[in-house]
């Protein structure tokens, strides 16, 4: 069986704390030693166990570490951590410029400049990418097209239908006038005449004579 994971918590069991320390405090300890050998290292390492027991390590003097250490906080607390910074932020403009510099030669790539430093298989490759680019382009362009078009035709059924609207009512309002017309002249009719239609009073006046001048008449000639 493998080991366990350990939950980091304190062990309640005495037994089992003092075991552990053991051992944990055995690696440290032998962690510390091969750091200051392998890397060159300053280290001192101090352990007090729960009976106020003391385990040490010093690549070189406990003492001259800690005096060390004392002196370099004194000085600079925040040395340490500004070089620190400074060196990731090193680090990271450098890893932004090379991955600049990819993208910069994948785009020239991508129109054709800078193919000579490529192999064959990396030729390949930027052929398959051209080719989908390419296809999901012209996808891209046809969808375009089709929306394009289903917008026109839209709007021209707009169009169309705006335009047999104005036509009903222009027509409507032909119809509108027409009768508007119609009835002004049976109106005007109405209320005009011509004189020619009817007799003058004068006229029916003397027109009341008439039998008395033909008597006179008939009765001169008996007379003669």
């Amino acid at each position: 069986m493998g080991r366990g994971k350990i939950q980091i918590k304190r062990i309640e069991s005495t037994t089992n704390r003092q075991v552990t320390f053991c051992k944990r405090r055995n690696g440290l300890l032998k962690k510390a030693y091969e750091l200051s050998i392998l890397c060159d290292a300053e280290v001192a390492l101090i352990i007090f166990s729960s009976r106020g027991r003391l385990y040490e390590y010093s690549s070189h003097s406990t003492k001259s570490t800690i005096e060390r250490y004392k002196s370099t906080s004194a000085n600079g607390p925040n040395s340490v951590v500004e070089i620190n910074s400074q060196q990731y932020y090193q680090q990271e403009a450098a890893k932004l410029r090379h991955q600049m510099q990819i993208l910069q030669n994948a785009n020239r790539h991508l129109i054709g400049e800078g193919l000579a430093s490529l192999s064959i298989k990396e030729l390949k490759q930027l052929e398959s990418r051209l080719e989908r680019a390419i296809t999901r382009i012209r996808s891209k362009k046809q969808e375009m097209l089709f929306s394009e078009i289903e917008f026109m035709q839209k709007r021209e059924e707009a169009l169309q239908s705006e335009n047999m609207f104005l036509r009903a009512k222009i027509t409507e309002n032909e119809r509108a006038q027409a009768s508007i017309a119609t009835t002004a002249s049976a109106l005007e009719t109405l209320t005009t005449f011509d004189s020619r239609n009817y007799f003058n009073v004068n006229m029916l006046e003397a027109a009341t004579n008439y039998p008395n001048q033909d008597q006179t008449t008939l009765h001169l000639g008996y007379d003669s």
